[in-house]
């Protein structure tokens, strides 16, 4: 009996271990404990949160390289243009892919509410990684082990694309709209509502046309025709109405904004204030220097008034670290020095978690955007008009009106409520445009100047890299250089590519460096969209 058993069991053995053997390795390697499914809402939050982790948080390097604030200690880093590659967002690109199919998998229709969305996450992504580096893969990208040494794509076909792709996402989105399909499960962002979506994706249409503003009049593109169709049509077209339309990230106390409370000790004097960003408002007079700097500590001791613009400095970014760090009050081995420049201010940021909603893609943006592309004569239209609403929209996002605004700074160098000093400060709109620095110039290059450097002041810590961007683009507002910013007194032109790609994809590497930068992968070398 016990050998009858034994056999048995040598047998089942025997046949276990031949099934075993015929199984593949594909068969073999799936973990049968690890998920190999999700739905497409929770993959959707993951891609979410990249368009805000990862693109240029507030007070980030990118920040610092905006010339907003500036790095006066080296422990935190420093304040020059000597970056290497830019974030590689592929693997975020794979989930918009994986979000589609999973969609798919319940039955969903080829075009759904992920799939327009998906379009524009294409779009997004390729534009934070090309609009760094230049010519990329996409077209043979994303497929797997079907091609792992992909072809780059001009940067130009990519744009091609990116155009595209939104024009189809709105078009998507309307078609849904009007058969019912409304909303998505899983967007932290609007809840799911495709119709805010779909204004966001328009307003980031307008963002990559005046990307591609030294392009305008290359074939293929037909930037200046894209443009006046937008703005004629809005019935086809909808765009944002105001700040509540903006793709914001909105900090609690779990996910907080990074000055806050927690990082107080480290930051709050270690980072003060750039010239490029203060000067600009002070010279204005413009009252959104008083809710996000505090008056430089030397300029109350000197006998001024918080109320005083003067009394509002920042530091060169091209300023020399150590003499940068002695003059804003920070101990470089030979004692404390007085406060010559402004921190940011400690009422806004550092009294709670949540500081300031960040824009992904915002109202004002879009407006200057609109203003800039009539300046340039791609459509008809009131530019002086967009300008404004520009202005007027932020500041209402500071919450400035005309009449008495009650600012607040730190009379101790405090966080708590009993350290902040206030103080009155008028305002009136019609008084501010008034100024031959704000008043719009018309559509010259004066006044194109003024839409850049109110569009500049209104991306302050929001919006990623988009100020740099811009001035890349245009040359406004200025950036200041010099020893700080390293790079020979050079403001950096483009990222290099991820030593990945050298590494695993060489020949294609080296040819798309050829054709772009003779053969160098240099961060002084112009991509396409800057000649």
């Amino acid at each position: 009996m016990r050998c009858h058993k034994l056999l048995i069991g040598l047998f089942t053995f025997a046949a276990l271990s031949l099934t075993s053997c015929e199984k593949s390795f594909e068969e073999l390697e799936v973990d049968p404990n690890r998920a190999t499914t999700a739905p497409a809402s929770l993959i959707l939050q993951g891609i979410e949160w990249d368009m805000y982790n990862n693109t240029g948080k507030p007070f980030s390097s990118e920040m610092r390289w905006n010339q907003y604030y500036a790095i006066n200690y080296n422990y935190y880093g420093n304040n020059e243009y000597q970056w290497s590659a830019f974030t590689n967002h592929y693997s975020t690109l794979k989930n918009v892919v994986q979000m589609e199919l999973e969609q798919k998998k319940t039955g969903a229709a080829d075009v759904n509410g992920y799939s327009a969305l998906g379009k524009f996450f294409r779009a997004f992504f390729m534009d934070q990684m090309s609009a760094r580096a230049g010519d990329l893969p996409m077209t043979e990208a994303l497929l797997g082990r079907d091609n792992l040494v992909p072809k780059y794509d001009s940067q130009k076909d990519i744009y091609i694309q990116i155009l595209k792709w939104l024009d189809e996402s709105n078009t998507e989105i309307t078609s849904l709209i009007a058969k019912g399909e409304t909303d998505v499960q899983g967007d932290f962002y609007f809840a799911g509502k495709l119709a805010k979506w779909q204004k966001v994706i328009n307003a980031f249409r307008f963002r990559m046309l005046i990307r591609l503003s030294k392009k305008e009049s290359e074939a293929g593109l037909n930037v200046k025709a894209q443009f006046a169709e937008m703005l004629s049509n809005p019935a086809k077209y909808p765009l944002p109405e105001g700040m509540a339309d903006n793709l914001e990230f909105v900090s609690n106390n779990f996910n907080k904004y990074p000055s806050n409370p927690d990082n107080f000790g480290n930051d709050a004097t270690r980072q003060n204030m750039a010239a490029t960003y203060v000067g600009l408002l002070s010279e204005r007079k413009d009252p959104r220097v008083m809710i996000t700097t505090e008056p430089a500590g030397a300029q109350l001791k000197a006998g001024k008034l918080p109320s005083d613009y003067t009394a509002f400095v920042g530091a060169s970014s091209g300023e020399d670290l150590a003499d940068m760090s002695a003059k804003a009050g920070i101990d470089n081995g030979t004692g404390f020095a007085p406060g010559a420049y402004s921190f940011q201010s400690r009422s806004r940021y550092y009294s709670n978690y949540t500081g300031e909603n960040v824009f992904i893609v915002g109202y004002p943006e879009m407006c200057f955007n609109i203003a800039e592309g009539i300046n340039r004569g791609w459509a008809t239209g009131n530019a002086e008009s967009w300008y404004q609403k520009g202005i007027k929209a932020s500041m209402e996002f500071y919450g400035i009106k005309d009449g008495a605004n009650t600012m607040r700074y730190s009379k101790t160098g405090g966080r708590d409520a009993a350290d902040f000093v206030s103080y009155n400060v008028d305002f009136s709109f019609d008084n501010y445009y008034a100024q031959p620095l704000v008043k719009y110039s018309g559509n010259t290059t004066a006044g194109l100047e003024q839409i850049i450097t109110q569009k500049y002041l209104a991306f302050f810590m929001n919006s990623g890299s988009e100020a740099y961007f811009n001035f890349r683009r245009t040359g406004f507002p200025k950036f200041m250089t010099g020893v700080g910013t390293g790079n020979s007194g050079r403001i950096a032109v483009r990222w290099q590519y991820p030593t990945s790609e050298r590494t695993y994809n060489p020949e294609n590497y080296k040819t798309a460096i050829d054709r772009q930068f003779a053969g160098k992968d240099d961060i002084n070398e112009p991509i396409w969209l800057s000649k």
